[in-house]
């Protein structure tokens, strides 16, 4: 596989190795994953539970998140290097828009939906054009079909799928370089999942927003026309293009078993 370079990969994974560290000895959960993503463009990754879908895009996010260590190979978003940030972790999340798997159920229950989705400018900024900021949010709201009436509101009021909304707008809002989303479809219903595809769509083209999304939604991966990136067991087994998926020697028959 060809290498990138910063200049045109949104992220750029070689032999990426990733633990998770509970109670007892840290447990191995991606091994060896290769892939670049380039500004634009955009891959799913799908598989089994337990295959470390989750574990991948939260590091690759930049995850806070103790239980999640980076130990192996490398890995670039937006040119930062994941397994060692430093300073430039707060870069990394600001290029980087992530919708973390059950966003919408966790949400800030004490914020407003303006408070939620502006959140993330309001911890950069100091001073902010409120008039500019709540503009940007009324936006967002439109684009996602939600009612601007929703900008007052509280979590709890709103509805499921309407959470999901709010969490995807959030990671819209300071118009990342890629986005990174683990089952950005969840609790949405059928006819507003075209108005997510319709958005990041619109933003790949635009803004040559990359974007990797966790999703076993053959249809919405249809839809796309997207890559797929097949993992098990924290493997990569197979990828490609619809049914032209490419699998790993041995891959298909162990799937078998």
């Amino acid at each position: 596989m060809s290498r990138r370079t910063d200049s045109d990969a949104a992220i750029d994974c070689v032999d990426l190795v990733i633990d998770r560290i509970g109670h007892g000895l840290p447990t191995r959960a991606v091994d060896g994953v290769t892939f670049s993503l380039t500004a634009g463009d955009l891959i799913c990754v799908a598989g089994p539970t337990g295959s470390a879908k989750s574990t991948l895009v939260a590091a690759l996010a930049g995850s806070t998140d103790p239980s999640v260590r980076v130990v192996g190979g490398s890995g670039h978003v937006c040119g930062v290097d994941i397994r060692r940030p430093g300073r430039k972790h707060r870069m990394l999340t600001y290029r980087t828009g992530f919708v973390p798997q059950g966003a919408g159920a966790d949400l800030p229950p004490r914020l407003t939906v303006t408070e939620i989705i502006a959140e993330p400018i309001l911890m950069r900024e100091k001073r902010v054009n409120a008039r500019a900021l709540s503009i940007r949010v009324a936006t967002l709201l439109d684009e996602l079909h939600l009612p601007l009436g929703a900008a007052s509101k509280f979590p709890y009021e709103l509805s499921a799928g309407m959470r999901q909304r709010i969490a995807i707008a959030r990671s819209f809002v300071l118009e990342p370089r890629v986005l990174i989303a683990d089952e950005i479809l969840a609790n949405l219903d059928l006819e507003v999942r075209p108005v997510v595809f319709d958005a990041i769509t619109r933003r790949r083209r635009e803004q040559g927003m990359g974007a990797l999304l966790v999703t076993n939604d053959a249809d919405f991966i249809r839809e796309l026309n997207a890559e797929t990136l097949m993992l098990r067991g924290g493997h990569v087994v197979a990828r490609g293009v619809g049914k032209e998926l490419l699998w790993v020697p041995n891959a298909e028959a162990d799937s078998t078993r």
